[in-house]
């Protein structure tokens, strides 16, 4: 945990000087005082400062986010990172102009970004959180994308009666094919191969029961 001890003329001006190197607000630290003050012989001699030991509270979501502006300023991109709740858990919304160096190809990198913020907002975090990052809306974009192909790849092994093999996804995004797929009752889809190579199969129902 990240902590700070100070001593000052009195417990409260201790605290502030502990708030400023530790550079966080009253709001998420826990103040213990060691030694009380004291004024001493005729408030002269032997005078006693306080001293207090002030520890960080850690909030995931602020630590996530604190992580990420400091990765983005050293990629030198202006965007401003606004937070909300998800259906996942945690939305970081990255927002600002000319992004595709954040998303990277299919997304990923913004997929290796999206994990190591969640990597350093539960390194202490006592209930884990999901952080799900995002931006210029590409996250909804690909989903769409995904299951439009989906429909498509679907529609293919019906019609040729053939199982259909679709080139290697992520984990989030086979979780989009599966879902989008799975009330079906014409074809079936399961997972091969090894990360980070795993891909899709689609199958007509009757192939894969055959």
């Amino acid at each position: 945990m990240k902590k700070a001890v100070t001593t000052a003329k009195t417990i409260d001006e201790a605290v502030e000087l502990a708030l400023k190197e530790l550079a966080v607000p009253k709001s998420r630290v826990k103040v213990r005082v060691l030694e009380e003050p004291s004024k001493g012989f005729l408030g002269l001699i032997g005078t006693k400062n306080a001293k207090v030991e002030v520890e960080v509270n850690h909030d995931p979501v602020e630590d996530g986010k604190a992580f990420l502006a400091d990765v983005l300023d050293k990629m030198k991109v202006s965007v401003r990172i606004e937070t909300r709740p998800h259906e996942d858990g945690i939305l970081f919304d990255i927002v600002g102009e000319n992004l595709g160096m954040i998303i990277g190809r299919r997304g990923q990198t913004l997929d290796s970004l999206q994990y190591l913020v969640n990597v350093v907002a539960n390194r202490h975090a006592q209930k884990h959180v999901r952080i799900v990052l995002d931006a210029e809306n590409y996250r909804t974009k690909r989903k769409e994308a995904l299951e439009q192909l989906a429909g498509r790849i679907a529609q293919k092994a019906v019609s040729t009666r053939r199982s259909v093999r679709l080139e290697p996804m992520s984990a989030a995004e086979r979780k989009v094919i599966h879902a989008y797929l799975q009330s079906r009752t014409d074809v079936v889809t399961y997972s091969e191969g090894e990360e980070p190579q795993r891909y899709i199969v689609v199958s007509p129902k009757q192939a894969k029961e055959a």
